[in-house]
């Protein structure tokens, strides 16, 4: 056995949190030290694959980072774990064996670790750990019980540190302390911690207090909407008629900032409830999921109001109410089909100036508009020349890209070549022929004719067709809609694979 008898070609795998855990650098040392100091004498690590990423990723994820470079670690890198599997499957592999400094370096989660130990194994790679005894020879049965027991501690680990975290991080905003960058309307009010290591080191706690005109100014957006019943957009109009008494927002960074107020600005503003008074978290999953509100029963309030209240909280909640109330109906007979609306070409429709079109609909009419001010308040400099309002009917976009597809795609020879592959799908099956049950249970069907029958109404009657099967189409064919400065005519454009067959053309201008 090449194990026992010969020297022995080894792949280092390490694994690092990211740079707010711990140091990379020095961890992927240790790591690769350890490894080393538990190989046989005849083994020699010649491939090295490591990673800076969190080991709770899922394996799908898992070695897509580039930011080891970042960090000067002095470890030459062969790729990560991604990389790993890939050439441990292939025949010209450097490596015999791979170690790690535990299996907690090749994942967290026990069903990714068995992932990959899985996977090399079965490409004859075995997995071997520092921490675990390397045995060459004899039963494994007390090895992989050691593994088992090392990966259920490591995933266990995971878990029990998240939920302390969580219940430390509730219990700071339940005293009151803030976490993250103030809402706009207020400051950070800098305490010392009181935990006296951390005080040495310069930690400190924060609560909110008010930020002069901009604490007046949330009070007065909040009196515009409800006294006043004013829209998101007219109060930004209002704000940015005085940007000195209504100082805009500054992001994070102010890589985005845009010097005035938009609608998007004021609606986040009136649906904080940190201007209650009380201390909120939870509002976001800002990394399980992207960023989306959680549902308001997940939030974790202060007991009480813990800083000064910029919207008085019987005010936050009529409004909330209010909008709860245009959102959601009271019955289902009350669910109109306007609250179901599905645009075709939603996303696929560009004015001339380069923007989106959205979707809109009127008195049962569909169209799609460009409207520059809508997210350009206070500063129409950025849609100069542009006309108010663009719009476009959506029947009318539809006949053409039916013209165009009914001319390019399905036209009558593709019909022939259609009709062909469904015969033949349709024969009947030879003894001699090897077809899979799928294919038998296709040739049993007696609706082919019928498809071949009324593809040309389909040709004719493209925009009558279901709207899901529109958007598929749509979207397999990558169709784009460009409208010119005036006119009615637009550029149409569609992708196709190129097995499809000799289409004439790809795109036509209608």
């Amino acid at each position: 056995m090449l194990l026992l008898s010969g020297s022995v070609r080894v792949a280092w795998i390490g694994r690092t949190s990211t740079e707010e855990s711990q140091d990379p650098r020095l961890s992927l040392m240790r790591q690769l030290e350890r490894c080393r100091s538990a190989l046989p004498a005849t083994w020699t690590i010649t491939c090295h694959f490591f990673d800076v990423e969190s080991g709770r990723l899922p394996l799908a994820m898992r070695g897509n980072k580039e930011n080891a470079a970042m960090f000067g670690i002095p470890i030459p890198r062969d790729g990560g774990i991604s990389d790993l599997l890939e050439e441990a499957s292939s025949r010209g592999r450097r490596f015999d064996v791979a170690i790690s400094e535990s299996t907690s370096r090749i994942a967290r989660a026990m069903f990714e670790s068995l992932s990959i130990e899985r996977t090399l194994e079965s490409s004859g790679v075995p997995l071997f750990a520092w921490n675990e005894t390397i045995k060459l020879e004899g039963g494994r049965s007390q090895q992989i019980l050691q593994r088992r027991i090392n990966q259920s501690v490591a995933e266990y680990e995971v878990y029990n540190a998240l939920e302390t975290s969580w219940g430390g991080l509730c219990a700071h905003v339940r005293e009151g302390w803030n976490i993250g960058k103030p809402p706009y309307g207020y400051a950070a009010k800098k305490y010392r911690n009181p935990n006296p290591v951390k005080a040495d080191k310069g930690a400190m706690k924060s609560r909110l207090v008010p930020d002069g005109l901009r604490a007046v100014t949330v009070t007065q957006i909040a009196n515009w909407r409800y006294y006043q019943a004013l829209g998101y957009g007219e109060i930004a109009d209002l704000l940015n008629a005085d940007l000195e008494l209504y100082p805009p927002p500054q992001p994070p960074g102010c890589v985005r900032a845009r010097g005035v107020w938009g609608r998007s600005t004021v609606y986040e503003i009136l649906n904080n409830p940190k201007y209650t008074g009380y201390q909120v978290f939870n509002r976001r999953a800002s990394r399980s999921r992207g960023g989306k509100v959680n549902d308001p029963s997940m939030w974790v309030w202060s007991p009480g109001p813990a800083h000064e209240a910029l919207i008085p909280k019987w005010m936050f909640d009529r409004l909330t109410a209010r909008r709860r109330k245009r959102r959601a109906p009271t019955a289902v007979e009350d669910v109109s089909e306007d609250e179901h609306r599905c645009y075709v070409l939603r996303g696929r429709v560009f004015c001339f100036c380069g923007r989106r079109l959205h979707g809109n609909q009127r008195r049962g009419v569909t169209y799609y508009i460009c409207w520059p001010k809508a997210n350009n308040r206070g500063r129409p400099d950025s849609y100069a020349g542009h006309p108010k309002v663009r719009y476009a009917n959506e029947a009318k976009l539809l006949k053409k890209v039916a013209r165009l597809y009914a001319d390019c795609l399905l036209g009558p020879r593709h019909l022939d070549r259609l009709a062909g592959d469904l015969a033949l799908v349709s024969a009947p099956v030879s003894p001699a022929c090897s077809v899979g049950p799928d294919a038998q249970a296709a040739g049993t069907g007696d609706s082919s004719p019928d498809l071949v029958e009324h593809l040309p109404f389909l040709l004719a009657h493209l925009e009558l067709a279901p709207k899901h099967l529109l958007l598929r189409l749509f979207q397999v064919t990558d169709l784009a809609i460009r409208l010119p400065a005036a006119g009615d005519a637009c550029g149409l454009t569609v992708s196709v694979p190129a097995s499809y067959g000799p289409a004439t053309a790809s795109s036509r201008e209608s």
